[in-house]
């Protein structure tokens, strides 16, 4: 049997935060999640809005979320709150961005009149952990993820459906650290990264929505785990490391296909796309502050 080799490539340096932005300091966020260690950003949860035709970033450990204009790359900051926000996507539904805000809980976002509002902070009565990411259906439902400081230690982080209605259920309550998520095309499989598992976890639906058998898709190593995911048109599943520098690209089957690789850092964690075609994946390099971007042979799913 030929064996099948997969693509090696690097990604480009795209942009990075100005110096007028960053902050060099520690936060509530720094002192719990980087160990007390000094971060002047952490730049997460790319996501692309297609009305005003900007790319948005969140800066979890100051509360602010920015915009980057795919064109000029310009950088705005959008809002500064106090929160802690990480995943976002588009809700093309609602016209807004949601957002796994860790302290605050999911929220969303008129990115054009700035206005929030909170989507679910509790579940029967019960605080969240801290979501982290999160992905919405065709149908507006949400998927996301309440890592709080889970882990192997402490396999108790959750998955959460938010109905379109505001039924809040539980898909899973025994994670170690679940981050990002996707969903297969036909909505039949939710991909979960389970960051101190350092693998992403396959969880399959019964026509009724209930979970069926839960299984590894895919495995790593490091001393991190994965992070943010993302999906193309032809059912490939990216999935960004965070302490790698790499993005796994597995085929649908879970077989490896390709990797894409950071020019300058390791903290790859998180990835979105846009352009023209939806074909140009820019991914988020945290450690850094920075933007890299990689025109791909397909349209990515938004």
């Amino acid at each position: 049997m030929e064996r099948l080799e997969y693509l090696n490539v690097i990604a480009e340096l795209w942009t990075s935060l100005p110096e007028k932005f960053r902050r060099p300091g520690t936060s509530e966020h720094s002192q719990n999640q980087k160990r007390g260690r000094p971060v002047d950003s952490f730049l997460e949860g790319p996501v692309y809005v297609p009305t005003i035709a900007l790319l948005f970033v969140t800066d979890i450990p100051y509360g602010r979320i920015f915009s980057v204009d795919p064109i000029t790359t310009e950088w705005s900051l959008v809002v500064e709150y106090d929160g802690e926000p990480n995943g976002m996507v588009w809700n093309p539904i609602s016209r807004t961005i949601v957002i796994a805000d860790f302290k605050q809980g999911i929220l969303s976002l008129d990115p054009e009149t700035k206005q929030f509002e909170t989507l679910a902070s509790r579940y029967h009565g019960e605080r969240f952990k801290g979501p982290n990411n999160l992905v919405v259906s065709d149908d507006g439902t949400i998927f996301f993820t309440d890592q709080g400081m889970t882990g192997l230690h402490d396999p108790t982080g959750r998955v959460y459906r938010l109905h379109p209605d505001g039924k809040l259920d539980h898909i899973l309550t025994n994670g170690p650290s679940p981050n990002g998520l996707v969903l297969s095309r036909d909505r039949s499989v939710l991909f979960i990264a389970m960051t101190r598992d350092n693998s992403v976890w396959h969880v399959p639906f019964y026509a009724d929505g209930s979970v069926q058998r839960v299984g590894r898709f895919s495995s790593y190593f490091g001393i991190g785990g994965p992070a943010g995911m993302a999906l193309d048109l032809e059912g490939n599943i990216f999935v960004a490391h965070s302490t790698l520098g790499t993005i796994f690209v597995h085929r649908a089957n879970g077989e490896l296909m390709a990797k894409i690789q950071s020019p300058q850092g390791t903290g790859t964690t998180n990835l979105t796309w846009a352009g023209e075609g939806s074909n140009v994946l820019y991914i988020v390099e945290s450690e850094t502050g920075s933007l890299l971007r990689l025109d791909w042979h397909c349209a990515g799913c938004l």
